[in-house]
């Protein structure tokens, strides 16, 4: 038995040697499994580096210059309405009527009032007259004649007053039509028949002939690039051929409530062919020295709050993070005022797989294709 045992431990010698090797290799390869590098095709844009300043478009619509909302200088209830929007009017023409059946009537007191207040100043002055010849006879005091002088000087004061009432009340009643105090075209009606109105309350508003100007919304971001004076282009959008040469009048010192943007005024030389309504777009060369750069939406993520987009490094063929500013958004992608440079290879697809460092790979033919739908989309270009 001792023997036999002898015998087998070259075999089991052998057996373990194999459990070992196999050992080691298994840890080897699973090693290298686990070590394999990983590394992530990507499709990118090249941003374009900048060319010509670019442009700033804006689009608004023509109004005049000057537009009168004109309401009644006394309240009431309307009666009439004699104008409709497209209408022209001119100077004394009537708009509108409110019912003048009171201011009448206040018409008619004042008259009897003034009536009343002129016999008391006959009176008064037969009684200062008889005053003034018992005092020469020596018949009444100097106290009597002066009582019946301030009575008399009272009755001329109460007269007085009394016409002024009477004067009120028939400017009143002139101030139930409402009429036109310059050349215009009406271009709103606010108020109509049987709507009670306040004093002054628009009724209706007259476009004032002369100058016209375009309005346009403005975003902060450029808002800077519109001084007094600047010269600008204006294009209609029902003639292409009608180019005209402004500029801008007024920049709104604050922005709407609503929509952020500033209000801007550009002014226009006469010309028959510009109606008011008529739709316009603003063209200025930006004298900023940033380019927007337009980017795809899908190349836009967030870190830690921020908005970054994913730059590969050419030399070492990894990714990282870098921060941007955007200006806003455009049709074809996202508008980025700081952050990009000309030459950057920006990860246009993917992003949610990025992380910092990771290795990728740029596959030539989904290079060309991405060049290709950038340029068909007009995205990275420096926009004009």
């Amino acid at each position: 038995m001792f023997s036999g045992s002898a015998l087998n431990r070259p075999f089991v010698a052998r057996l373990l040697t194999a459990i070992l090797l196999g050992a080691v290799l298994s840890g080897c390869s699973q090693e290298k499994v686990e070590t394999k590098e990983t590394i992530r095709p990507v499709k990118v844009v090249e941003i374009a580096a900048a060319g010509e300043p670019r442009e700033l478009h804006y689009s608004g619509s023509v109004r005049a210059r000057t537009e009168m909302n004109l309401g009644f200088r006394v309240g009431g209830k309307i009666t009439e309405r004699l104008v409709n929007i497209g209408d022209r009017v001119k100077p004394g023409d009537i708009l509108a009527r409110i019912d003048a059946t009171d201011y009448r009537l206040a018409v008619t007191s004042a008259e009897a009032n003034l009536l009343a207040a002129e016999k008391q100043v006959q009176t008064t002055a037969l009684a200062k007259l008889r005053a003034e010849q018992l005092f020469t006879k020596s018949f009444s005091s100097q106290a009597q004649l002066d009582q019946a002088t301030l009575l008399y000087d009272q009755a001329v004061s109460t007269r007085d007053a009394a016409a002024s009432s009477l004067s009120q009340a028939k400017n009143q009643v002139s101030y139930t039509d409402l009429k036109a105090d310059q050349n215009g075209i009406v271009t709103a009606v606010n108020a109509d028949i049987g709507q009670v109105v306040g004093t002054g309350t628009p009724v209706v508003t007259v476009a004032v002939d002369g100058e016209k100007e375009v309005e346009i919304a403005v975003p902060e971001i450029d808002v800077t690039e519109f001084k007094p004076g600047k010269p600008v282009g204006v294009r209609f959008w029902s003639n292409d051929m009608l180019v005209l040469d402004g500029h801008v009048r007024e920049v709104s010192g604050s922005a709407d409530q609503r929509s952020r943007t500033f209000s801007v005024r550009v002014s226009l030389p006469n010309d028959e062919r510009v109606l008011l309504g008529m739709t316009a777009t603003v063209e200025a060369a930006a004298a900023s020295s940033a380019p927007l750069v337009s980017i795809p939406l899908s190349a836009l993520s967030k870190k830690d709050g921020q908005n970054i987009v994913w730059i590969v490094d050419r030399d070492f063929s990894t990714v990282h993070a870098r921060p941007i500013k955007l200006a806003d958004f455009a049709d074809n992608g996202v508008r980025v005022v700081d952050g990009l440079g000309a030459g950057d290879l920006v990860v246009a697809a993917g992003t949610q797989f990025m992380a910092e460092d990771l290795k990728v790979r740029l596959q030539a033919g989904e290079q060309q294709s991405a060049e290709q739908q950038s340029a068909r989309a007009e995205t990275p270009e420096i926009l004009r």
